[in-house]
């Protein structure tokens, strides 16, 4: 490991009355990635735009490769050397550009660089800068017309055509493939020998594993652990951060109440071998496994977002396809889709109208909103899921991550439902608000079937009664919450005995 290449010394920053970063201690050594971890408010966002130039501190000080390094802008930041990913992917790309321009946005900024001149040239360039990433992308082609994982990679890629001596990522693998993540890690493994430090902001168990040289825990604006070396400990560092030891969630299996769900020789794919299963009420089951698996196409069918090739489903008892998700939130199925920046949370609206949206029609009376009702709802449900808010007026924009992806949650449960689909409910969500969410969904499961789709196995053994593994878009493993041997659910989840050099399925679920 190399000399310290930024170190921050005493850095103090407040908001109003409210002490964000109290005095903090940080050095990141260059050739080394080091893992931050924190809980929501414990102010690594903050650091974040301190280093990247949105925010300046108010005491402290920090050097970059042994200078003064007090930025006053983004810009001066990234020509300082200091480049940033931000996990929301809408800051890193513009969807109305090509991928050309996105990838070489910040050069056409310059003054006279003269892009209109230049357009074959800058094609090239791009096509280089993809090429590094290992991306096969038409430069040409509209960024709107990409999907979030490709949004993802471009992000990445942009700041890495930057050269960056400080590296930050905030993240960067909550929308990528096992596929897709390998390759970014091995990207900042040769960045890392080539002396750059990277900042790595994530709570994802396999990342970490996968890629941490060191982890930093953050609490209440300090730094609370510091762990390398022979003491690199995700459990300690989780410890750390939340102020309390770490402890297996207590999962006590619930009994289960009357078959809600029933499917017969459901084949999602022509071509696809058909499985039976069964959901009872009281029940929390997790359905995982690799990207491509048919998680995501099983969701679909049962939320009336598409169409399995054969079979039968059933809800209590009744024969049940719906057409549309309109349809199937009539019989009682509602489902939180993955990806809540894109596919769940409306930015205009406040967090009220945000969980009553679905189900504006009980809130009415002839044509008028009853918004008194509304908010009477949104307020018991800020309280039952410690949404942290001022009001329940405030605009979702304002909210964290984790607490936006809380009232997605609220939305759902403030309506009785039998079956409850959750897509990726803890995607970009810290440990702590993880287990909150868990936590609620356990509770309130009573009288009704809940489904968890997710990538990571600890997320699956903090949530589920039982989990099911899917591979080739069919069900082809289920164990029970109890006493698991988690490589057995690994080798399901891959279709074969892994190996120490099967990094790709470790890192899809570690």
């Amino acid at each position: 490991m190399n000399g310290t290449l930024c170190d921050l010394r005493g850095v103090s920053k407040s908001f109003g009355d409210n002490r964000v970063l109290k005095q903090l201690n940080l050095s990141l050594p260059a050739g080394s990635v080091t893992v931050l971890m924190g809980a929501n408010g414990a102010g690594k966002s903050t650091l974040v735009k301190i280093l990247s130039g949105v925010h300046k501190l108010d005491a402290g000080s920090i050097s970059l490769l042994g200078k003064d390094f007090l930025p006053s802008s983004p810009s001066e930041a990234i020509r300082a050397g200091v480049v940033t990913v931000h996990q929301n992917i809408n800051d890193g790309v513009i969807p109305d550009l090509d991928v050309a321009s996105n990838l070489l946005i910040d050069r056409l900024a310059e003054p006279g660089y003269g892009f209109f001149l230049k357009r074959q040239q800058n094609y090239a360039e791009a096509e280089r800068i993809a090429s590094q990433m290992g991306l096969s992308l038409n430069v040409r082609q509209s960024v709107a017309e990409l999907g979030v994982a490709d949004r993802q990679l471009i992000a990445i890629a942009r700041a890495m055509a930057h050269d960056p001596q400080l590296l930050i990522l905030d993240e960067p693998t909550s929308s990528l493939s096992a596929s897709e993540a390998e390759r970014l890690f091995l990207l900042i493994e040769r960045l890392a020998a080539k002396g750059v430090a990277v900042l790595y902001i994530s709570h994802r168990m396999s990342d970490i594993r996968r890629i941490a040289d060191r982890i930093v825990s953050m609490r209440d604006g300090e730094i609370s652990g510091v762990f390398e070396g022979d003491s690199l400990d995700y459990e300690g560092a989780v410890n750390a951060m939340l102020g309390h030891r770490m402890t297996d969630v207590d999962i006590t299996i619930a009994r289960p109440g009357r078959c809600v769900l029933e499917i017969e020789k459901l084949r999602l794919l022509p071509d696809s071998t058909p499985f039976d299963l069964e959901l009872c009420e009281n029940e929390v089951v997790a359905v995982t496994g690799l990207l491509g698996s048919g998680k995501s196409a099983f969701a679909q069918s049962l939320f009336g977002l598409g169409r399995p090739a054969a079979g039968q489903i059933r809800i209590d008892g009744q024969d049940y396809a719906p057409a549309t998700p309109q349809a199937a939130i009539r019989h009682g199925v509602f489902m939180s889709a993955k990806d809540r920046a894109n596919n769940a949370v409306v930015a205009d609206f406040d967090i009220t109208r945000n969980i009553t949206l679905p189900f504006l029609t009980r809130y009415s009376h002839l044509s008028f909103a009853r918004r008194s009702q509304e908010r009477r709802t949104a307020d018991e449900m800020i309280e039952a899921l410690s949404i942290v808010c001022r009001s329940n007026s405030d605009p979702i924009g304002t909210l964290s991550g984790g607490n936006q992806q809380k009232v997605m949650l609220a939305r759902w449960l403030a309506e009785e439902c039998r079956l409850l689909l959750l897509d990726e409910p803890f995607q970009g969500v810290d440990i702590r608000a993880r287990r909150d969410i868990g936590r609620k969904i356990r509770e309130t499961a009573q009288n009704r079937a809940t489904l968890v789709f997710v990538a990571e196995l600890d997320e699956a053994l903090e949530v589920a009664d039982r989990i099911i593994v899917m591979t080739e878009h069919s069900v082809t493993a289920e164990f029970r919450n109890e006493n698991v041997d988690i490589n057995n659910i690994l080798t399901a989840v891959t279709g074969a005995v892994l190996t120490d050099n099967d990094s790709a399925a470790r890192t899809a679920l570690a």
